[in-house]
């Protein structure tokens, strides 16, 4: 059988979420197999970096000058860069988010995406997949949105934007993020959305967390200390509720005038998919378990991102919740990545419109 290999290249890997879902991904139309194969990434983070050659590549930082770049994107060498077939870039989220002061393109993140704008113009790779917040498509009035996809639609590639509810697709948690994929004008070929595989079906964070049990000997799984204030609070807390609970006793609610956020020491209801797993924040953001009266611990946080328990997270506590909270969820990628596949084999599958 005859094997069509395309390389990946990345901007901003994270710690390899999109790259373990191309490398889960394959499709076979009984005389080829198509796949992708993750050749190179950059980020500026040095635990990210560490974190996605030793699970990607099985390499040591130290040895992976070929496979890593952890460098600041405004300061790497575009033209320099090796080529690839396809390229992703998850530009940072931080400006695009509706949580914060969504600045924009006027914020220190928003520009970024132009780098791998760059990128696509200089090595024209055959197709590209770019991911952001839902928040994009409103940032700046909508022009955030319409600029970033004008630039990429005149570095050559033909676009199909959709927003992606995660949980439809295997994620036991809502996820939901705008992923734009181009293809190369040159190859008079358009994506299609694939159809959800997981609507209406019994996902849901208790499967996700329990089956197979986490155990003391798994990695990334270190309990954060609780205070007796937080510990008595969650007693009064039901599962799906949170800190405004009328449950809880006076003396244990919190004194916050102004914006309640909903997600404060919101315990998971554990028949539905997670809320959406975030990777920073001070008391009351962590996600909390919905019936011991703990914040969840990273491996369940990697587990509701679908990341496979022998992907092993590097670093501090803290740095493990922030690559697993920014991360892309592996099988809602690879669902993505297979349907291009098909795509560029030229093979129909189950789709539905954009949504954008």
């Amino acid at each position: 059988m005859k094997k069509n290999s395309y390389k990946l290249g990345e901007f901003f890997c994270g710690p390899g979420g999109i790259a373990l879902g191309a490398k889960l991904s394959k499709y076979s139309d009984g005389k080829s197999l198509y796949e992708i194969v993750p050749s190179w990434a950059s980020d500026y983070d040095k635990d990210t970096c560490e974190t996605y050659v030793r699970n990607i590549h099985g390499q040591n930082l130290e040895n992976s000058k070929n496979f890593i770049f952890h460098n600041d994107v405004r300061k790497l060498d575009i033209e320099s860069l090796p080529n690839c077939d396809g390229f992703a870039f998850g530009f940072p989220c931080n400006d695009f988010s509706l949580v914060g002061e969504t600045k924009g393109l006027d914020g220190e993140f928003g520009p970024l995406y132009s780098y791998g704008v760059n990128y696509l113009r200089c090595h024209q790779p055959k197709w590209f997949i770019a991911e952001n917040v839902s928040g994009l498509s409103s940032s700046n009035q909508g022009m955030a949105f319409k600029k970033i996809t004008e630039e990429l639609a005149l570095s050559g590639y033909k676009l199909t934007t959709n927003l992606y509810k995660f949980e439809d697709y295997g994620v036991p948690q809502a996820r939901h993020r705008l992923i734009i994929v181009g293809i190369h004008e040159s190859l008079a070929l358009k994506f299609k959305v694939p159809a959800p595989t997981h609507k209406d079906s019994n996902l849901n964070c208790y499967d996700a967390i329990t089956n197979p049990p986490i155990t003391d000997n798994h990695q990334n799984h270190e309990y954060t200390k609780q205070s007796k204030n937080v510990i008595e609070r969650l007693k009064y807390i039901k599962p799906g509720h949170n800190a405004w609970s009328d449950d809880i006793p006076e003396n244990l609610r919190l004194n916050v005038k102004g914006a309640r956020l909903s997600n404060i020491y919101k315990r998971l209801d554990p028949m539905k998919p997670a809320y959406t797993v975030t990777g920073s924040g001070g008391g009351g953001t962590h996600m909390y378990h919905w019936s011991e009266n703990r914040a969840l611990t990273n491996r369940e946080r990697a587990r509701l991102q679908t990341f496979p328990d022998d992907h092993v997270f590097f670093g501090s506590k803290e740095s493990v919740r922030k690559q697993v909270g920014m991360a892309v969820p592996p099988n809602g990628m690879q669902v993505i990545f297979e349907a291009l596949l098909k795509t560029i084999a030229g093979s129909k599958y189950d789709s539905v419109e954009s949504s954008h």
